[in-house]
């Protein structure tokens, strides 16, 4: 344990339960509602609404080995291509053998996805995959439907839930094993304020961190809480480096902050083209598939022919679709297209890069344990060793069914007892430094620019100085006699989250001088396998310092001695 925790009152109210699940994605609520059905007193913890999440922005799909003549073999074969070297391969074979089942399970449960006339499951191809293997929901809003069908299941079963709360810390007993977390409720309720859970069983499925950068896909509440919860609480995490930036999202302008409108990649996967301004198929020759090429590839594709051309941005060419396929298959980016004065049935639509997905996280083993005992992840929080350097599209959703179940079964077949918290929530060994909230701009902007699609040695380091320059005036003002202090709250707690999970990001970005998957170092274009294919993981040290390790292997190390 660090002794770390983030600065904020005592719990003025308090609940108990065997787990909680913090997060209300597709891995949260299945890990929810698998745990209940085993007898668990089960608590759900979301920051938002239940369907606020990532889940519901899920455009393209949920990748298994459902059609005819596909296996999980060729799946995983596509899975390791992506991952560049550093998948692991026995958590990419559970993946693609259990999915499919999982996936089956999924619409027990009550999600419908799209079918063929003769009432087979509809598939389409997206980037990386030489298959038809992603089965979607109302042509381009599967997450929709996915959050839809387990929000009503959880409903129905009558989980508590605890929504419009931010997760705050572990809470630990005198062993160091998990025995909750603290939290604050937003808004009226059956809780209000800041207060704890109990459990001896937490479950982190907080999503991303996309909102370290200026420009996301991810919603507002992807703020990088649950990995920052993590490694206060002494956890490991790894592969942080690897952001996956998606090629194709809405071009706004160059000024355009916040979430951006995504544009699926099934759309180049039914025959849209990447093209500049001049109508230049620029994929041509850089990758087999082209457009269908791996995530990474295609981004880094883009944004060199942007700088070719001195353009800030290219063009997804659909026009040849027509009005009709637009509207039946693409409705819901028809629309977000139409929105902003884009018609893609009579014009190209501008694209550009931006942060998409966190292959990274908190680091897990087959059953989703971490490194701190009775703390689990799943979902885009955590780095299981599936995706690499590079996810392969559309395994997210799968990666979050698969492991979420994987978790549940570990806890019910374990059953740890309730124990106390060592001590009441808010006595900090060391309470960490506020920020104003205004410092969120900042920390965006920085590792926007220097640890975005472009790196290199001189970029990572202002961003690492930029970075330490802010963690350094939040510790001074906090020291400093006289100084204006920064109100506890939820502002101040996400820009906390945000800064630590960006000085760990920018650390290993720094350490890892190659060019792998969706890590780009101008300064070092080539993949370099002989040193490269180790994971880089990190750990905050009591001074709240990212301390860098490689592993010896591209293996990942046990997440318990004794395993």
């Amino acid at each position: 344990m660090t002794g770390i925790r983030l600065t904020a009152p005592a719990p003025g109210w308090a609940i108990d339960a065997d787990v909680v699940v913090v997060g209300s994605g597709v891995a949260g609520l299945t890990a929810a509602l698998r745990c209940a059905a085993a007898g668990l007193d089960t608590v759900v913890v979301t920051k938002a609404r239940l369907d606020d999440g990532s889940t519901r922005w899920a455009q393209g799909g949920i990748a298994a080995a459902l059609g005819e003549g596909d296996t999980p073999e060729q799946h995983l074969d596509d899975t390791l291509v992506a991952g560049a070297g550093l998948c692991d391969e026995e958590a990419v074979r559970t993946l693609v053998t259990e999915g499919p089942d999982a996936v089956r399970r999924l619409i027990t449960t009550g999600a419908h996805f799209d079918t063929t006339d003769s009432g087979d499951i509809a598939l389409t191809r997206e980037g990386g995959h030489h298959r038809r293997r992603i089965a979607h929901a109302g042509g381009d809003a599967t997450g929709a439907e996915i959050s839809r069908a387990l929000v009503e299941a959880v409903r129905e079963a009558a989980l508590h839930t605890i929504e419009n709360a931010l997760v705050l810390d572990l809470l630990t007993d005198a062993e160091g094993r998990t025995a909750g977390v603290s939290l604050h409720v937003m808004g009226e309720g059956q809780h209000d304020g800041v207060g704890a859970v109990r459990a001896p069983s937490v479950v982190l499925a907080t999503g991303g961190m996309g909102q370290v950068f200026s420009a996301t896909t991810n919603p507002s509440v992807s703020t990088g809480d649950g990995v920052a919860l993590a490694l206060r609480a002494g956890a490991e995490v790894s592969d942080l480096e690897f952001v996956q930036f998606h090629p194709t999202v809405l071009f706004l302008g160059a000024d355009s902050e916040g979430q951006q409108p995504l544009v699926s990649e099934a759309v180049r996967g039914e025959g849209a083209h990447l093209v500049d301004a001049d109508g230049v198929r620029f994929m041509l020759g850089q990758h087999e598939l082209a457009e269908l090429a791996p995530r990474d590839i295609v981004a880094k594709g883009i944004t060199r022919r942007m700088h070719e051309k001195g353009a800030e941005h290219m063009y997804l060419d659909a026009r040849h679709f027509g009005a009709a396929m637009w509207e039946q298959r693409f409705p819901t980016i028809l629309a977000a297209c139409r929105s902003h004065g884009i018609d893609p049935v009579t014009e190209p639509i501008p694209v550009a890069p931006a942060a998409h997905y966190a292959s990274g996280g908190v680091r897990t083993d087959l059953r989703g344990r971490t490194t701190v005992p009775g703390l689990y992840a799943c979902g885009e929080v955590a780095c299981t060793g599936v995706h690499g350097a590079n996810r392969l599209a559309s395994n997210s959703l799968l990666e979050g069914l698969v492991f979420a179940e994987r978790i549940a079964a570990d806890i019910a077949g374990v059953r740890p007892p309730r124990t106390e918290p060592a001590k009441a929530p808010g006595e900090a060994d060391t309470p960490v430094p506020l920020l104003a909230p205004e410092a969120r701009t900042a920390i965006q902007r920085t590792m926007t620019r220097g640890a975005g699609v472009l790196r290199s040695a001189d970029s990572l380091a202002t961003a690492a100085e930029g970075l330490e320059s802010l963690h350094r005036e939040a510790a001074a003002d906090a020291e400093a006699d006289g100084a204006k202090a920064v109100v506890p709250g939820v502002d101040a707690w996400e820009v906390a989250n945000l800064l630590l999970v960006s000085r760990v990001l920018v650390a290993a970005a720094r350490e890892r001088e190659e060019t792998r998957g969706c890590h780009w170092r101008e300064d070092r274009p080539d993949r370099d396998d002989a040193h490269g294919r180790r994971h880089l993981v990190v750990r905050i040290g009591p001074d709240r310092t990212p301390v860098v390790h490689r592993t010896e292997t591209a293996a990942f190390p046990p997440v318990r001695p004794s395993d």
